[in-house]
């Protein structure tokens, strides 16, 4: 009898579990169309071509294999900056130290891919992995000052970011800028030192490949493991977690770690499948588009790659636009904003979402009654 109800409870929550996971997708459509729909009423007011501008916008990704490819290629540092702040935020901890430990970690890369010596293969692997320890030690020091002292760690890692470029800057001006080149870079890198292209004609290196280990590997540590089940477990109800005896501060620190691991691989895997020598003079802004990409995919890091492809697809779209229409790539920052907007936004299609709901329980009672 008890495995009975048991298995009927489980049939409740999975068909609930499927309208709400329907919902949050015809949702997000919904918001893209308000988005596109906003955005081509403000561009009627400007261009006296709106519908061809939006068309432009739409296919122009799509118009030749080198763009369409500058897509993925764009998306593969956004997907590594969305997996590490879904991570950290996961734990509800908003630390934004993913955006230093990017950059800092795609620092080290390079210094490693300049001055270590050995097969090109080995010391790509090693920079790579160097990135991702340095980036997991700079997403740590928020962390850890949140546990210990209880200092807010978004506050902390905004600050943290901009001691990172300072410092960063430092290192590249002292020790490996290179003084004849006719811009600001850094030494080149050894030769054969990178990631291989996989596709002619185009920048599409093998951090594609990378990248989506990482994918698998994120969604099995969240959602398979028991750390994984800590994370959320603690980011949802801390106190509840404390009183179940988990170790939140270390489960915490766990979170961040890994986040900024991430991160690091991220900096480290853009810096050496599109460079040859280290030129960032500011902080690339991958960081803080992980956490738009983190609110597109609602924390789920299994749709972060579907995330950074749309925002990534959009951006390419809008420079096409402004080539062909001379329409000002800029709209794109609008239709991100009244996504976010939309989609963080609880009441957006609450009351729908409510009485589909109230529906559906009723259905499944009626049904046990009858």
């Amino acid at each position: 009898m008890e495995g009975k109800t048991m298995q009927k409870v489980k049939m409740k929550r999975t068909k609930m579990d499927k309208f709400l996971y329907k919902f949050e997708i015809v949702r997000l459509l919904i918001a893209v169309v308000i988005a596109f729909g906003v955005s081509f009423g403000i561009l009627a007011m400007f261009t006296p071509h709106p519908v061809q501008a939006i068309v432009d916008l739409i296919i122009g990704p799509l118009t030749s294999v080198r763009r369409f490819s500058t897509v993925i290629e764009k998306a593969i540092p956004l997907t590594f900056a969305g997996l590490a702040v879904s991570v950290m935020f996961r734990a509800n901890q908003f630390n934004l130290a993913a955006e230093g430990a990017l950059y800092f970690g795609s620092l080290v890369a390079a210094t490693i891919a300049i001055f270590m010596g050995g097969h090109p293969i080995f010391v790509t692997i090693v920079a790579i992995l160097s990135a991702g320890v340095v980036g997991s030690i700079i997403t740590a020091i928020p962390g850890y000052l949140k546990v210990k002292w209880n200092v807010s760690e978004l506050v902390v890692s905004i600050m943290l970011n901009t001691i990172i470029l300072y410092f960063g800057t430092y290192l590249f001006n002292h020790y490996i800028r290179d003084i004849n080149s006719a811009y600001a870079a850094s030494y080149p890198f050894r030769d054969g030192v990178g990631l291989p292209v996989l596709l002619k004609n185009t920048r599409l290196h093998l951090g594609i490949v990378i990248v989506a280990i990482f994918v698998i590997a994120v969604n099995f540590f969240i959602n398979k493991t028991k750390w994984g089940y800590k994370i959320t477990v603690t980011g949802n109800n801390e106190e509840f977690a404390k009183s179940v005896g988990m170790n939140t501060p270390r489960i915490i620190m766990l979170a961040q770690l890994v986040g900024g691991f991430v991160a690091g691989i991220g900096g480290g895997v853009e810096m050496l499948g599109l460079y040859t020598r280290f030129q960032w003079m500011a902080l690339p802004g991958f960081g803080f588009d992980g956490v738009v990409l983190n609110i597109i995919a609602k924390g789920n890091p299994k749709f972060i790659p579907l995330a950074a492809i749309f925002v990534s697809y959009i951006r390419i779209g809008a420079d096409y636009m402004y080539r062909q229409s001379g329409v000002a790539p800029e709209i794109v920052a609008i239709i991100e904003g009244i996504l976010i907007i939309l989609i963080a936004a609880n009441a957006f299609l609450a009351k729908w979402r409510h009485k589909m709901t109230v529906d559906i329980s009723t259905r499944e009672l009626n049904k046990e009654v009858a």
